[in-house]
């Protein structure tokens, strides 16, 4: 007798997911390489975050006692800093926790989740996640087109992401334009403003994008501890809200989303604001001077989109491709990012590193445009 029941199949949205591809820190042939494809703090983290991880990582019962499941201390140090309401402060593991949590509690099949061109490969995997459909808007010169934006807002728009700088891009949008964004959107629309850059901005250069959020209803900012706090092997973001908000993403949030050990090392990370200087001095001097190398370049096809971050965003547009460069690069023990899958096979995503590992990198990319 044949078995006419149906295979197990997965929800038809979660087939059509791209799973999210890692920055690579090895060539082909395991080799370890120098990993300038994840966007990671070249300084390592602030003495004082370590210092506090390990004296928490050391207490007897570190591994056998569940973390605080409200971050509660983590949350009142965010607080106090920015100046914020603690109970409106969400912690996740990483941001990308948050951004999902945002597309599950107020998207859903039907929905659409609108984005900018070339914005973080995280937005169409939260929105296809919970059968929402990814809708992008036209960029100017990979960088936000506010009109093109608004205009592609629908009646069935739940959710807006902007990655402000933007990855892969590192393009920012100024305050006017968020400002103008926010005004443009329905009032049922949750805005979410994705900081994971912010700490590397002058005071000038800030999105506005926290102001808003303490004020208005549909505006949710998130940031992270990867970045300049050097935290990525923990997991640690966060993100501010309207108290209505903020209790949606609880109720979907995971329970003890942060260690022990996480939290300990992020209030302490928040202390240090010498070591958050002295990253983001280094990395203006080298990011500025490495642009200054690759443009130089610009008789090769090289272009280098104007960043706020701690990347550059480089196109090759010329006779060497930028898959050709890629595979030079690793040839010669440097690893960037290479971005056919986010629409951009002519560029690669490279990030700032130590003085010698910039160095180096500006030479290997000039060796491998002079390979022809």
């Amino acid at each position: 007798m044949t078995d006419t029941t149906p295979m197990l199949r997965p929800k038809p949205w979660i087939s059509g997911i791209a799973p999210y591809v890692p920055g690579k820190s090895a060539g082909a042939d395991g080799r370890p390489l120098i990993k300038l494809s994840a966007n990671e703090n070249p300084l390592g983290t602030g003495e004082k975050a370590r210092a506090a991880f390990h004296a928490a990582q050391g207490a007897a019962d570190a591994l056998s006692r569940y973390p605080d499941p409200g971050a509660a201390e983590l949350r009142e140090t965010i607080a106090a800093k920015y100046g914020l309401d603690p109970a409106r402060v969400i912690c996740g593991n990483g941001s990308d926790e948050l951004l999902h949590l945002a597309a599950g509690s107020y998207a859903g099949a039907g929905d659409e989740i609108l984005y900018v061109r070339y914005g973080f490969a995280v937005y169409e995997i939260a929105a296809r996640r919970v059968g929402a459909v990814p809708v992008e808007a036209d960029d100017t010169d990979y960088a936000t087109d506010v009109d093109t934006l608004l205009a592609a807002v629908t009646d069935k728009t739940r959710v807006v992401y902007l990655a402000n700088p933007n990855n892969p891009t590192g393009t920012l949008a100024t305050r006017e334009e968020v400002a103008r964004i926010h005004a443009g959107l329905p009032r049922d629309v949750l805005f979410v403003i994705d900081q994971a850059y912010a700490e590397y901005l002058t005071a000038d250069e800030d999105d506005g994008g926290l102001e808003l959020a303490k004020s208005q209803p549909n505006v949710f900012v998130t940031r992270t501890f990867s970045k300049i706090h050097g935290l990525a092997a923990e997991r640690i973001g966060w993100g501010y809200a309207s108290a209505e908000v903020i209790a949606a993403l609880h109720r979907i949030r995971l329970p003890f989303n942060v260690t022990r050990a996480g939290q300990a090392a992020a209030v302490a990370a928040l202390g240090d604001d010498d070591f958050v200087t002295r990253s983001r001095v280094h990395n203006a001097g080298w990011r500025a001077w490495l642009a200054t190398e690759l443009e130089s370049l610009g008789n090769h096809g090289v272009r280098v989109v104007p960043s706020a971050t701690n990347f550059l965003l480089v196109l090759f547009e010329g006779a060497v491709s930028a898959e050709t460069v890629y595979n030079r690069l690793m040839e010669a023990g440097y690893i960037v990012r290479w971005l056919p899958g986010q629409g951009l096979p002519h560029a690669l995503r490279m990030t700032i590193g130590t003085e010698e590992e910039t160095r180096g990198l500006a030479a290997a990319i000039r060796a491998a445009l002079a390979g022809g």
